[in-house]
């Protein structure tokens, strides 16, 4: 079809605003405004390639070049939401975005021409529909924007020194620390939509401790001296991002632990450097997302999903982990790809197999697919025991 310029934008602002009716609904359910923040981002990058790019090089758009262009947005979303720290779901963004553009698939095909019989003659142009889809995107985002401005925490900032704890957090707030800042005991978030930014953690029956709340983010902080777990998750829903746990003086905690979350929403671990520990990160019964992470000198297992858990490993790097570098257990589901697993070490002095320096190992009823691994220096690359599958997939 040889779109118009008016014609491509009346058209793919007609087939935004149920995604961002969607994006508002998904908003207010997890409360979360990542939806929103994304369906924001989707709408400025495709409106900027529609001006600057499409209308000038595909007068004339073939129904096959949809896929690529989708493709291509989908990739800058990522990309300029990685860019900007927005903290999503890579499942439910995905889902998003491909729910709006399979809808603007069906719409350009099917729905706006039988709307509107000139629809292909006229380029694209909506004529009064396209006027009234215009101002419900822009209502509807404007709406969504001034109630996220008007439900903004205050932000507590905390100065450079070190402060007693342990720190209770009984309201929803942004706790921001400058630098220098230090907490020693502990801190313990027990309110809802709680920020925690920039802070290091030093002591503490756990670093941090989240329990029973929902909407907790971690940000660039800092944990060491833990005497039980780093990060301590259990039934709260939560964020981390770009975080640090030194465990190395404790050989029976672990780094970051998210147990019994899975009715509330997907767990989020990305970019943190864990070293130490019994296991960098682990998971019970819980749907989780873990990228972009460095997890090293483990004394269990570096990456541990397990007790009926869902979820992606992605892009990690475990090394010198003794005994298992990722482990998928205990009928869970795990994705596990694009991950670098090297100089796993052997711990089956005692007879247990299941110990043998494995770099990925399901076990007990689990599924793992493998995608795009690198998997070095490790007595024993991949294995499954106990009715458990390992699965390529390309």
């Amino acid at each position: 079809m040889s779109y118009t310029l008016r014609g491509r934008l009346e058209s793919r602002l007609a087939a935004l605003l149920p995604v961002v009716v969607a994006a508002c609904s998904l908003a207010l359910a997890e409360h979360r405004w990542w939806p929103v923040e994304a369906v924001g981002l989707m709408l400025g990058i495709g409106v900027g390639l529609d001006l600057q790019v499409y209308h000038r090089l595909l007068p004339y758009q073939p129904g096959w070049i949809a896929l690529p262009l989708g493709v291509l947005e989908f990739g800058a979303l990522l990309g300029v939401m990685r860019l900007a720290g927005i903290a999503a779901p890579l499942g439910q963004a995905a889902a998003l975005f491909a729910g709006g553009w399979l809808l603007a698939q069906l719409l350009g095909h099917a729905g706006f021409p039988l709307l509107r019989l000139g629809y292909a003659e006229e380029g694209g142009e909506l004529g009064r529909l396209g006027l009234v889809a215009a101002l419900g995107v822009g209502v509807a985002l404007a709406g969504a924007g001034a109630t996220a401005y008007a439900e903004l925490p205050p932000v507590v900032h905390l100065a450079a020194g070190v402060h007693v704890g342990p720190m209770v957090i009984t309201r929803r707030e942004i706790l921001v620390g400058a630098p220098g800042a230090v907490v020693r005991g502990g801190i313990v978030a027990r309110a809802n939509g709680v920020t925690i930014k920039n802070v290091a953690v030093v002591g503490g029956e756990n670093g941090i401790t989240v329990e029973g709340v929902r909407g907790t983010t971690l940000d660039g902080v800092s944990v060491s001296g833990a005497k039980l777990d780093g990060i301590h998750v259990r039934s709260a829903s939560i964020r981390i991002h770009e975080c640090s746990v030194d465990m190395l003086d404790n050989p029976y905690g672990q780094g970051i632990d998210i147990s019994f979350t899975m009715g509330y929403g997907t767990s989020m671990i990305d970019g943190c450097n864990i070293v130490g520990g019994m296991q960098g990160i682990a998971t019970h019964f819980s749907m989780s997302e873990i990228m972009n992470n460095h997890v090293s000198r483990t004394r269990v297992n570096g990456i541990s999903m397990t007790e009926m858990s869902m979820g992606m490993i992605t892009h990690n790097q475990v090394r010198g982990a003794l005994g298992v570098g990722i482990y998928c257990n205990d009928r869970s589901m795990c994705m596990v790809e694009r991950n670098t697993v090297v100089d796993t070490k052997s711990d089956s002095a005692g007879g247990d197999r299941s110990r043998r320096g494995f770099g990925v190992l399901a076990s007990f009823g689990s599924a793992v697919d493998l995608r795009g691994n690198e998997l070095a220096s490790n007595p024993v690359p991949m294995g499954s025991v106990m009715n458990s599958e390992l699965r390529a997939t390309h």
